[in-house]
């Protein structure tokens, strides 16, 4: 069913599966579909999320191509470059993370974990400046005799994704195909990666990705460039995912990236107090924000069940 993915290396970062709950209180207080939530949030490594997933697969890679530097980038509180942080320390390697945005006088969350995993943060002034600043770091250390490895934003790449599609194998041995999935989207490997494992697995599930940077024609631009790489990595044709659905909804991204919103900070109160499940303010709390919407509107029907992809992030709340 899903092609080649069990022969892909991984590296045992976390224990799965991760659980899936009812999101009882919510859904007393708002009615529609059943919800449910699958706690991405809840991996143990490394403070978790869902960029763990992708990392278990992009660093064996590197390990397999001799590398013993890790270098990625995103915001100064960024979860992707925390979780490349830990993944580097548990594994030996070193760490660069270009960071856009100004050094903090005083680390915290993410850019405090990051430090205390002993990884060493470039910045830069935008968001432009990270990827030649992740080349030149590379060129840097390949004269030093060093193997840099070099991860995309959010290791959102065919391998990365394939994180995703393992993902979908194992919630299916946990529920039946939830009507719609209901995410966060931004580098767009996670759905990439769920569209996929939904397409494989033959389910006529939903994935609805919120996006909360970009405007849906980039995002779903981004997402079907990585789908046309996934195809081989499976062993199958590129076009594999050709006629996959790419559902974005930008609605719910306000002022831009790490900005919140009325909305999130509404649906970041709802879901503590009511499941206490925690989110982050600018990335899961647009998401949940997205979900409370359509379930106000009636936009989904009440016999579906919708699964919440908590994607963690909750370090953002100290920073």
């Amino acid at each position: 069913m899903f092609g080649a993915l069990d022969s892909l290396p991984s590296l045992p970062l976390a224990p799965y599966p991760t659980p899936v709950e009812e999101l009882s209180g919510l859904h007393a207080a708002l009615g529609g579909p059943r919800l449910l939530v699958k706690r991405d949030d809840a991996i143990a490594f490394g403070a978790g999320g869902n960029k763990v997933r992708k990392l278990r697969l992009v660093a064996a890679d590197a390990r397999r191509h001799g590398a013993d530097t890790l270098i990625t980038c995103g915001g100064v509180q960024s979860n992707h470059a925390r979780a490349t942080a830990a993944t580097a320390a548990k594994l030996g390697f070193r760490c660069v993370l270009i960071a856009n945005g100004n050094k903090p006088e005083r680390p915290t969350g993410n850019a405090l974990l990051a430090r205390l995993f002993g990884a060493e943060v470039r910045y830069v002034a935008t968001r432009a400046d990270r990827a030649p600043a992740m080349d030149a770091a590379a060129a840097e250390l390949r004269r030093a005799g060093r193997v840099p490895y070099v991860i995309p934003l959010g290791a959102s790449t065919p391998l990365g994704a394939c994180g995703f599609v393992q993902a979908i194998a194992e919630l299916g041995q946990q529920i039946e195909p939830p009507d719609v999935i209901i995410h966060a989207t931004s580098s767009g490997g996670t759905q990439a990666g769920l569209v996929a494992g939904c397409a494989l697995a033959e389910w006529p599930t939903r994935v609805v990705g919120i996006s909360a940077d970009e405007p849906s024609a980039a995002m779903q631009r981004d997402i079907r460039e990585i789908l046309t790489g996934l195809g081989p990595l499976l062993g199958f044709p590129p076009g594999r995912f050709a006629d996959a659905a790419i559902e974005v909804d930008d609605r719910f991204v306000g002022g831009g990236y790490g900005i919140p919103t009325p909305e999130s900070e509404e649906a970041l109160e709802m879901a503590a107090r009511r499941d206490a499940v925690i989110l982050d303010p600018t990335y899961t709390a647009k998401a949940m924000a997205a979900l409370i919407a359509a379930i106000r509107r009636r936009e989904v029907p009440d016999r579906e069940t919708v699964l919440f992809w908590h994607t963690g992030g909750q370090t953002g709340l100290f920073a």
